[in-house]
Protein backbone atom coordinates (compact mmCIF):
# COMPACT_ATOMS: atom_id res chain seq x y z
CA UNK A 1 0.00 0.00 0.00
CA UNK A 2 1.45 3.28 -1.11
CA UNK A 3 0.99 5.42 2.02
CA UNK A 4 2.48 8.73 0.35
CA UNK A 5 0.71 8.50 -2.21
CA UNK A 6 -2.96 8.30 -0.17
CA UNK A 7 -2.43 11.00 1.98
CA UNK A 8 -0.99 13.02 -0.56
CA UNK A 9 -4.42 12.38 -2.08
CA UNK A 10 -6.12 12.95 0.88
CA UNK A 11 -4.55 16.27 1.59
CA UNK A 12 -5.57 17.35 -2.27
CA UNK A 13 -8.88 16.63 -1.34
CA UNK A 14 -9.53 18.07 1.70
CA UNK A 15 -7.99 21.47 0.66
CA UNK A 16 -10.02 21.03 -2.59
CA UNK A 17 -12.94 20.93 -0.94
CA UNK A 18 -11.86 23.86 1.65
CA UNK A 19 -11.06 26.36 -1.28
CA UNK A 20 -13.82 25.61 -3.79
CA UNK A 21 -17.08 25.60 -1.35
CA UNK A 22 -17.22 29.26 -0.49
CA UNK A 23 -17.06 30.50 -4.01
CA UNK A 24 -19.24 27.16 -4.83
CA UNK A 25 -21.71 28.55 -2.72
CA UNK A 26 -21.73 32.12 -4.32
CA UNK A 27 -21.70 31.17 -7.38
CA UNK A 28 -24.20 28.80 -6.96
CA UNK A 29 -26.62 31.39 -5.15
CA UNK A 30 -26.11 33.91 -7.96
CA UNK A 31 -26.95 31.20 -10.45
CA UNK A 32 -30.74 30.93 -9.02
CA UNK A 33 -30.83 34.39 -9.66
CA UNK A 34 -30.16 35.21 -13.38
CA UNK A 35 -32.29 34.65 -16.58
CA UNK A 36 -30.98 35.45 -19.78
CA UNK A 37 -27.61 34.58 -19.30
CA UNK A 38 -28.08 31.54 -17.00
CA UNK A 39 -27.67 28.83 -19.78
CA UNK A 40 -24.40 29.80 -20.65
CA UNK A 41 -23.12 30.48 -17.87
CA UNK A 42 -23.71 26.60 -16.40
CA UNK A 43 -22.78 25.34 -19.93
CA UNK A 44 -19.34 26.72 -19.40
CA UNK A 45 -18.94 25.64 -15.73
CA UNK A 46 -20.72 22.19 -16.72
CA UNK A 47 -17.35 22.11 -19.07
CA UNK A 48 -14.83 19.72 -16.96
CA UNK A 49 -18.44 17.03 -17.19
CA UNK A 50 -18.13 16.59 -20.76
CA UNK A 51 -14.10 17.65 -21.91
CA UNK A 52 -11.52 14.40 -21.98
CA UNK A 53 -9.46 15.10 -18.88
CA UNK A 54 -6.32 14.86 -21.04
CA UNK A 55 -7.23 17.79 -23.20
CA UNK A 56 -8.27 20.30 -19.91
CA UNK A 57 -4.54 18.81 -18.37
CA UNK A 58 -2.99 19.78 -21.90
CA UNK A 59 -4.71 23.47 -21.44
CA UNK A 60 -4.01 23.88 -17.76
CA UNK A 61 0.01 22.33 -18.49
CA UNK A 62 0.39 24.99 -21.34
CA UNK A 63 -1.18 28.10 -19.35
CA UNK A 64 0.97 26.77 -16.10
CA UNK A 65 3.99 26.62 -18.38
CA UNK A 66 6.55 29.28 -17.31
CA UNK A 67 4.42 30.86 -14.41
CA UNK A 68 5.12 30.47 -10.56
CA UNK A 69 3.44 31.84 -7.45
CA UNK A 70 5.19 33.68 -4.67
CA UNK A 71 8.27 32.18 -6.53
CA UNK A 72 6.33 28.03 -6.63
CA UNK A 73 6.69 26.86 -10.31
CA UNK A 74 2.72 25.90 -11.16
CA UNK A 75 3.84 22.84 -13.64
CA UNK A 76 4.80 19.84 -11.50
CA UNK A 77 3.85 20.78 -8.24
CA UNK A 78 0.80 20.61 -5.72
CA UNK A 79 -0.06 24.20 -5.78
CA UNK A 80 -0.59 23.44 -9.84
CA UNK A 81 -2.84 20.15 -9.48
CA UNK A 82 -4.17 21.82 -6.18
CA UNK A 83 -5.37 25.12 -8.44
CA UNK A 84 -6.20 22.42 -11.83
CA UNK A 85 -8.50 20.56 -9.42
CA UNK A 86 -10.14 23.20 -8.12
CA UNK A 87 -11.08 24.19 -12.00
CA UNK A 88 -11.82 20.31 -12.40
CA UNK A 89 -14.81 20.13 -9.62
CA UNK A 90 -16.45 23.37 -10.52
CA UNK A 91 -19.51 21.43 -11.59
CA UNK A 92 -19.51 19.12 -8.55
CA UNK A 93 -19.47 21.81 -6.17
CA UNK A 94 -21.91 24.04 -8.01
CA UNK A 95 -24.70 22.17 -9.20
CA UNK A 96 -25.60 20.68 -6.10
CA UNK A 97 -25.59 23.31 -4.16
CA UNK A 98 -27.68 25.12 -7.23
CA UNK A 99 -30.31 22.55 -7.46
CA UNK A 100 -30.54 23.10 -3.28
CA UNK A 101 -31.22 26.87 -3.55
CA UNK A 102 -34.02 26.40 -6.34
CA UNK A 103 -35.04 23.77 -3.80
CA UNK A 104 -36.08 26.70 -1.40
CA UNK A 105 -40.09 27.79 -1.76
CA UNK A 106 -40.20 32.24 -3.00
CA UNK A 107 -42.60 31.95 -0.75
CA UNK A 108 -40.04 31.62 2.55
CA UNK A 109 -37.74 34.68 0.65
CA UNK A 110 -40.68 36.54 0.15
CA UNK A 111 -41.88 36.33 3.94
CA UNK A 112 -38.70 37.06 5.13
CA UNK A 113 -38.01 40.39 2.74
CA UNK A 114 -41.87 41.34 4.43
CA UNK A 115 -39.95 40.81 7.69
CA UNK A 116 -37.64 42.91 7.50
CA UNK A 117 -34.68 41.17 6.53
CA UNK A 118 -32.06 42.12 4.26
CA UNK A 119 -30.34 40.24 1.78
CA UNK A 120 -27.46 38.78 3.30
CA UNK A 121 -29.45 38.32 7.01
CA UNK A 122 -31.94 36.00 4.51
CA UNK A 123 -28.85 34.59 2.89
CA UNK A 124 -26.83 33.79 6.01
CA UNK A 125 -29.97 33.10 8.04
CA UNK A 126 -32.52 31.38 5.94
CA UNK A 127 -31.07 30.24 2.20
CA UNK A 128 -27.64 28.92 3.50
CA UNK A 129 -29.60 26.30 6.54
CA UNK A 130 -31.77 25.19 4.32
CA UNK A 131 -29.54 24.39 1.42
CA UNK A 132 -27.36 22.32 3.95
CA UNK A 133 -28.07 18.75 2.47
CA UNK A 134 -27.26 20.59 -1.16
CA UNK A 135 -24.20 22.02 0.61
CA UNK A 136 -22.82 18.56 2.13
CA UNK A 137 -23.35 16.76 -1.18
CA UNK A 138 -21.15 19.13 -2.56
CA UNK A 139 -18.62 18.82 -0.47
CA UNK A 140 -18.76 14.92 -0.92
CA UNK A 141 -19.06 14.53 -4.41
CA UNK A 142 -15.93 17.12 -5.06
CA UNK A 143 -13.96 15.16 -2.16
CA UNK A 144 -14.38 11.84 -3.70
CA UNK A 145 -13.89 12.95 -6.99
CA UNK A 146 -10.41 14.50 -6.20
CA UNK A 147 -9.30 11.42 -4.97
CA UNK A 148 -10.09 9.69 -8.65
CA UNK A 149 -8.89 12.27 -10.33
CA UNK A 150 -5.76 11.11 -13.30
CA UNK A 151 -5.25 12.77 -16.41
CA UNK A 152 -5.67 16.07 -15.49
CA UNK A 153 -3.39 15.29 -12.15
CA UNK A 154 -1.15 13.44 -14.38
CA UNK A 155 -0.57 16.05 -17.21
CA UNK A 156 -0.24 18.88 -14.49
CA UNK A 157 2.00 17.32 -12.26
CA UNK A 158 3.14 13.80 -13.46
CA UNK A 159 4.24 11.79 -10.79
CA UNK A 160 6.95 12.70 -8.27
CA UNK A 161 6.40 10.85 -5.30
CA UNK A 162 5.40 13.04 -1.98
CA UNK A 163 4.47 16.10 -4.67
CA UNK A 164 2.27 15.51 -7.16
CA UNK A 165 1.73 11.19 -7.27
CA UNK A 166 -1.68 10.74 -6.15
CA UNK A 167 -3.17 7.61 -5.31
CA UNK A 168 -5.13 6.91 -9.22
CA UNK A 169 -1.28 7.51 -10.69
CA UNK A 170 0.16 5.10 -8.17
CA UNK A 171 -2.62 2.78 -9.41
CA UNK A 172 -0.92 3.20 -12.84
CA UNK A 173 2.43 3.18 -12.32
CA UNK A 174 1.63 -0.63 -10.41
CA UNK A 175 -0.36 -1.83 -13.29
CA UNK A 176 2.54 -0.56 -15.50
CA UNK A 177 5.35 -2.65 -13.37
CA UNK A 178 2.65 -5.59 -13.31
CA UNK A 179 2.00 -4.93 -9.31
CA UNK A 180 -1.73 -6.11 -9.58
CA UNK A 181 -1.67 -6.74 -5.77
CA UNK A 182 -0.90 -3.19 -4.84
CA UNK A 183 -2.66 -1.77 -7.57
CA UNK A 184 -5.75 -3.94 -6.73
CA UNK A 185 -5.71 -2.71 -2.62
CA UNK A 186 -5.60 0.37 -3.81
CA UNK A 187 -8.40 0.71 -6.69
CA UNK A 188 -10.60 -1.23 -3.98
CA UNK A 189 -9.85 1.75 -1.30
CA UNK A 190 -11.19 4.17 -3.68
CA UNK A 191 -14.06 1.97 -5.05
CA UNK A 192 -15.34 1.54 -0.89
CA UNK A 193 -14.54 5.84 -1.24
CA UNK A 194 -16.52 6.17 -4.43
CA UNK A 195 -19.61 4.03 -3.13
CA UNK A 196 -19.72 5.81 0.44
CA UNK A 197 -19.88 8.99 -1.54
CA UNK A 198 -22.20 8.74 -3.96
CA UNK A 199 -24.75 6.84 -1.00
CA UNK A 200 -23.76 9.82 1.64
CA UNK A 201 -24.82 12.12 -1.58
CA UNK A 202 -27.77 10.43 -2.88
CA UNK A 203 -28.91 9.54 1.25
CA UNK A 204 -28.63 13.27 2.49
CA UNK A 205 -29.95 15.06 -0.82
CA UNK A 206 -32.36 12.87 -2.09
CA UNK A 207 -34.67 13.54 1.26
CA UNK A 208 -35.66 16.90 0.47
CA UNK A 209 -39.20 16.66 0.40
CA UNK A 210 -41.13 19.16 -2.21
CA UNK A 211 -44.37 21.45 -1.65
CA UNK A 212 -47.23 21.57 -3.55
CA UNK A 213 -46.09 24.50 -6.09
CA UNK A 214 -43.52 22.75 -7.39
CA UNK A 215 -40.90 24.54 -4.57
CA UNK A 216 -38.76 23.01 -2.30
CA UNK A 217 -37.88 23.64 1.60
Amino acid sequence: MDIDAILLSLKLAFWTVVLILPPGIWVAHKLVKLNKSRPWLEALLALPLVLPPTVLGYYFLVGFSGKTFLGIPLVFSFLGILIASLIVNLPFAIQPIQRAFEAINPEIREAAQVSGLGNWQIFRLIELPLAWRGITSAAVLTFAHTLGEFGVVLMVGGAIPGDTKTVSIAIYDKVQSFDTTGAGALALLLLVISLLAIGISYGVFGRNPTNGRGGRV
